[in-house]
């Protein structure tokens, strides 16, 4: 199966509302980026990257895990608490992990 039809069976099963917004990551061979997506009228509440904390120097799995602290810091001051994960297609491993466990550390619900 191509990725592209992968993805698409994965996300038709995840689906984010404005009490519980999907968080999707999206990773390439260099950096690292996730939002915070509310499905329901297609908006994006909140997102970050690896290029706005670029004072971290380390491991691609420790700019992650700082991706995510990032992100669940910019949810918090919009109150969102609870959001539904969205790997999208890639495994729950590595900086994927170390994303959503930043992202909790910063007291993401998922």
């Amino acid at each position: 199966m191509s990725q592209r039809i992968l993805q698409k069976s994965h996300q038709a099963k995840i689906f984010g509302t404005l009490e519980r917004p999907r968080l999707s990551v999206f990773r390439s061979n260099r950096h690292i980026y996730a939002q915070i997506i509310d499905d329901t009228k297609g908006v994006t509440l909140a997102s970050a990257s690896d290029f706005q904390i670029s004072n971290i120097k380390g491991t691609k799995q420790e700019i992650a895990r700082a991706v995510g602290r990032l992100l669940g810091g910019k949810a918090m001051k919009k109150k969102i608490k609870k959001v539904v994960f969205d790997r999208g297609k890639f495994r729950y491993h590595g900086r994927v992990k170390a994303l959503a466990e930043g992202a909790r550390e910063a007291g993401l619900i998922f």
